[in-house]
């Protein structure tokens, strides 16, 4: 069975190395040749590629926008399996779906990364334990379904999770973007910029996921626009009770309003 995958930065590379730890012979794609080469000399592929040839699964790890490329004009193997990585999946089953193909397509999407980004990053191990999505439709093919899904445990996911393409991009707009668009903003604040020595837990976690590459995340953010602008109004909804609150001195209100947060804190620990 070839694997090709195109695209090595964090998420591609790891992908690369943990189905090599997994005993798969891997083929790597990228449209430069530093990572390629980074990717040899590391043993996270067997061999660099720079097409889908006799591929038979395909997973493109790349920027929302090259990947809709691909899907509409890449050359695939007949009966191939090609899988995405990308935050968002509507708009792909979309250009998957709007003419036939050759290929069988699954969305996937691991729950995995790193503050950083890049190769370097990357490890054979970053998804033991995660969460991996599959999205499904009447038109997904059972057998490249069940590939997919083979793989995803022997890469070491711990949790793999079935779902409609509409049903994961309004999960990861609250669960993934909306905290990438908090973070960003949180930092933008002027009293930020010099409060070495008086940071804490709270202000790493709130900005660890603070530097966010602009140019793909804004993709993500449009392509799921309708989602992710719901969320954003509520949040802001929210957010105007805990100002008003403070803005009356009002401490009855303040007290309601964190046992809320704190209520529905708890209910999602214990389904978690």
């Amino acid at each position: 069975m070839k694997i090709v995958v195109s695209g090595l930065g964090i998420i591609g590379a790891s992908l690369c190395a943990s189905l090599k730890k997994a005993g798969y012979k891997v083929y790597g794609k990228n449209r430069s040749s530093e990572p390629l080469e980074y990717a040899l000399s590391h043993g996270m592929i067997d061999k660099a590629v720079q097409t889908y040839d006799d591929a038979d699964i395909v997973f493109l790890a790349l920027p929302p926008a090259v990947t809709v490329q691909e899907l509409e004009g890449g050359v695939f193997k007949k009966g191939a399996i090609v899988a995405d990585i990308c935050g968002v999946k509507s708009v792909l089953e979309e250009v998957v779906y709007a003419k036939p193909h050759n290929y069988r397509y699954v969305g996937t999407h691991p729950m995995a990364g790193k503050e950083t980004s890049g190769i370097r990053s990357a490890s054979a191990t970053l998804f033991s334990g995660a969460n991996l999505i599959v999205t499904v439709c009447d038109q997904t093919d059972p057998a490249a379904l069940a590939q997919i899904e083979r793989l995803g445990k022997e890469m070491g996911f711990g949790r793999i999770e079935r779902c409609s393409a509409r049903t994961h991009d309004e999960k990861i707009a609250i669960t993934s973007q909306l905290a990438h668009i908090v973070a960003n903003a949180y930092g933008k604040s002027e009293r930020a910029k010099d409060c070495a020595g008086f940071t804490g837990g709270s202000f790493q976690d709130m900005t660890r996921i603070a530097g966010v590459d602009e140019e793909m995340w804004s993709q993500l953010y449009l392509y799921n626009r309708e989602p992710l602008l719901q969320e954003t109004e509520g949040l802001i909804s929210r957010l105007n009770e805990y100002r008003d609150a403070l803005a009356n001195g009002d401490g009855d209100k303040m007290r309601e309003l964190l046992k809320e947060g704190r209520l529905a804190h708890e209910i999602y620990r214990k389904k978690k």
